[in-house]
């Protein structure tokens, strides 16, 4: 397994001024960083690339679904501009040198219908990620759809519903991403999941359930490790907390208090734990 980070810690917008946050990283251990594309064009994340590359850092990004951009929408012009965004982020990861693009991107975050997914939205679901799934496969990129708790999103919320997905999509390099905060909250055995899901998992999330320190809270990391090994997993293991300097990102995330004292704290801490995992798992 590889072990990287999540730079939505610092910034929603990487540049080369994060390259002592990249340094620091890999210093501290990490294979690779997680970067978020909320904006920018394909030459500022070639050149964000290029220093990654320098440090020998591998990449995977990070996208949601902006308002207007909806992959279950009714309105085909939305489901359009849905594809339109991937490609983006597709293009933008290709950029980076990346290898596997994540994130909820099958609706815009908080936006509700009053009930759950129809059979309808499913297909449009379907459609549109297959189209980019192809896209991204030209590129020898992946897609990792991710389920969101039920207070951020309605149309995916557990590890069965994402697998389905997967399933319906049938693209090789398409599958979900497991992210123990967000399971910790839908699934009765957040644990229990990965086995029944297993082929269907291509990224992975580690995130506490206070969004801080992996190994502070109360998820058992190393019971998700050990099945995740368990089931042959062997991609990323990506942190992903929030802290509260970040105004925007603290209100999306719903970070009220402070959970850590500094983000070093967090890698260092994070990076422990996931060792300790992999290590029990390995035996």
């Amino acid at each position: 397994m590889r072990l990287g980070f999540n730079m939505l810690l610092w910034t929603t917008h990487v540049s080369t001024d994060h390259s002592p946050t990249f340094e620091a990283l890999k210093g501290a251990g990490y294979d690779g960083v997680e970067i978020p594309l909320f904006e920018g064009d394909v030459a500022h994340f070639e050149t964000v690339g290029k220093r990654l590359a320098e440090l020998e850092l591998g990449v995977t990004t990070v996208t949601v679904m902006p308002p207007g951009k909806n992959c279950i929408s009714a309105d085909a012009a939305e489901r359009e501009a849905g594809l339109g965004h991937l490609q983006w982020a597709i293009e933008c990861t290709n950029a980076l040198g990346g290898e596997l693009v994540a994130g909820p991107f099958h609706q815009p975050l908080a936006e509700f219908s009053g009930t759950g997914p129809t059979a309808d939205e499913v297909s449009r679901c379907v459609e549109v990620h297959a189209k980019a799934a192809a896209f991204a496969a030209e590129r020898n990129i992946k897609l990792s759809v991710e389920p969101l708790n039920r207070f951020e999103c309605y149309f995916l919320n557990t590890a069965e519903q994402a697998a389905s997905l997967v399933r319906k999509v049938g693209a090789e390099n398409y599958g979900y991403l497991y992210d123990t905060f967000h399971l910790n909250i839908e699934e009765n055995d957040p644990i229990g999941v990965i086995a029944k899901t297993a082929s269907c998992i291509n990224h992975v999330h580690i995130s506490e359930n206070t969004r801080g320190t992996p190994g502070d809270g109360h998820i058992d990391f190393h019971g998700t490790i050990a099945a995740l090994v368990d089931a042959g997993y062997d991609g990323w293991l990506t942190v992903e907390a929030f802290g509260s300097a970040l105004p925007d990102l603290a209100a999306a995330t719903k970070i009220w208090r402070t959970m850590f004292e500094r983000p070093e704290d967090v890698h260092d801490g994070a990076i422990r734990t996931m060792r300790a995992g992999v290590s029990a798992a390995r035996g």
